[in-house]
């Protein structure tokens, strides 16, 4: 969101009929449209900031002690608020993580975030996070997530599962490549339900896991709110592990 002007209208009234679903996590980086999705965001929360679970993201290069610092600053006026929910490290960079960790603590005392986390985040990564001073704060590890990439359930998921660190799952349907398998559109049609909300679904029954589906449509956005209304047999569950097998062996951690 935030690349095209022509198309902001449209961005903004889907994160608004997202809101009004009961749909209140929203996703951001400052990386997106170099800021511009922060700043549709921020038009789009204008009077409804109490009703968000706001996240954005960090660059890695600028994840230093002091460039994190004046990077959520910036996040922060796009958003036009005063606050994050969440902040995350887009993805390892070469600033060592114990002085990242140390930049989020800071915000987090001053209030400009009330957690911290990571994204692209493997378990020799998360391990290593959770040896430096303050790394066991982390609230939340994004990474890609969805029927077709479920190589994380071998041991990142578990990992994260066990020690309460909730995963984000970004790229839920795969940029919309996953809707024309004829498996997902079979079981679909059983359930009077679309591909989308299949897919959906299997990330909802998941423990500990949220998945943050990118719409703007908001006829999509309803059609995301229905996939918590998706009720499979396990009948059905196993046909679909059957058509996108859980992994077998460790796999290297998928990014988009």
């Amino acid at each position: 969101m935030g690349e095209n002007t022509a198309t902001a209208r449209d961005e903004i009234t889907s994160l608004k009929t997202g809101l009004d679903l009961g749909m209140t996590l929203i996703d951001t980086a400052e990386m997106y449209a170099d800021g511009g999705s922060e700043e549709i965001v921020g038009k789009a929360i204008e009077g409804r900031r109490d009703e968000v679970f706001l996240v954005s993201k960090v660059y890695p290069a600028n994840a230093s002690r002091k460039g994190a610092v004046e990077a959520c600053e910036r996040s922060l006026k796009r958003l036009n608020t005063d606050r994050l929910d969440l902040y995350l490290l887009h993805w390892r960079g070469n600033y060592p993580l114990e002085e990242t960790v140390e930049a989020f603590e800071g915000l987090k005392a001053a209030g400009k975030i009330k957690a911290w986390g990571v994204s692209n985040f493997d378990v020799d990564d998360m391990d290593e996070l959770l040896s430096v001073p303050n790394g066991g704060n982390v609230a939340a590890n994004q990474v890609l997530y969805n029927l077709g990439r479920r190589g994380i359930e071998y041991d990142l998921l578990p990992w994260c599962q066990e020690r309460s660190i909730p995963i984000m799952a970004y790229s839920p349907i795969e940029q919309g490549r996953l809707l024309h398998h004829p498996e997902l559109i079979r079981i679909a049609k059983t359930y009077q339900a679309t591909p989308a909300q299949i897919a959906l679904a299997f990330l909802l029954e998941r423990d500990g896991v949220i998945s943050i589906p990118k719409s703007s449509n908001p006829q999509r956005v309803e059609e995301n709110r229905g996939s918590i209304d998706v009720d499979m047999t396990d009948e059905d569950w196993a046909i679909l592990d059957a058509a996108f097998p859980p992994p077998s062996r460790k796999k290297s951690l998928e990014m988009l």
